[in-house]
């Protein structure tokens, strides 16, 4: 199994999902319109909070390489969770998202370190979001810790494709990888479609 080769497949497997989360939309659904900085700051911070929870959980239950990996993503989503919640002063983690309840769903080892890198594709593309949108707000401090946020976050992706390499043993574990990484970006994306729609917002970029 080649790394790049699998984070290939699934970025062109989710591409049109992966775009569309990465728009001013997702950010929109994300806050269900409340385009206001304490409510990006939350939407983004809870996003930490449930990965970190999960990830630990996993570690927990994980051995070898995938054991390092997970913890490792554990920390950084709570350190993450950290920065971005230490922007607000006080924060109280909300329910869950579909994404993170799709996350805690998946069973095996080579469908974790999988939901991980998912994860991490899904969150780089709204950290960008946060990133324009406090550059717009006139807050360049905030959106400059929003960058330092999504360099941690890209660098999720190559290690957790990396860990995928000495975890999937045989076609089948490939196949239930590359199966859970695109679920959870489709989870992801059926939840910012689903509360456009709530929020009478066409999904779709108009052409």
């Amino acid at each position: 199994m080649n790394a790049a080769d699998f984070l290939d497949g699934v970025r062109q497997a989710q591409q049109t999902e992966l775009s569309r989360l990465g728009s001013s939309k997702s950010l929109y659904a994300d806050t269900e319109g409340e385009m206001e900085d304490d409510a990006v700051l939350a939407a983004v911070a809870d996003t930490f909070h449930h990965a970190a929870a999960t990830f630990e959980d996993w570690a927990d239950e994980a051995d070898g390489p995938a054991a390092d990996r997970l913890s490792a993503a554990a920390d950084l989503a709570g350190e993450q969770y950290g920065t971005v919640a230490g922007e607000l002063g006080d924060h109280e983690a909300g329910p869950p998202s579909p994404l993170a309840e799709s996350m805690q769903a998946l069973d095996t080892t080579p469908e974790r370190v999988a939901g991980v890198l998912g994860w991490a594709l899904v969150v780089e593309n709204k950290i960008s979001q946060a990133v324009g949108f406090f550059v717009g707000q006139a807050a360049p401090q905030t959106a400059s810790t929003f960058r330092d946020v999504r360099d941690t976050v890209e660098s999720l992706v190559d290690d957790a494709a990396d860990t995928l390499v000495d975890v999937c043993d045989t076609d089948a574990d490939k196949d239930l990888a590359h199966e859970a990484a695109v679920d959870t970006i489709q989870a992801a994306y059926d939840d910012y479609f689903d509360t456009l729609e709530e929020l009478g917002v066409n999904p779709k970029p108009v052409c």
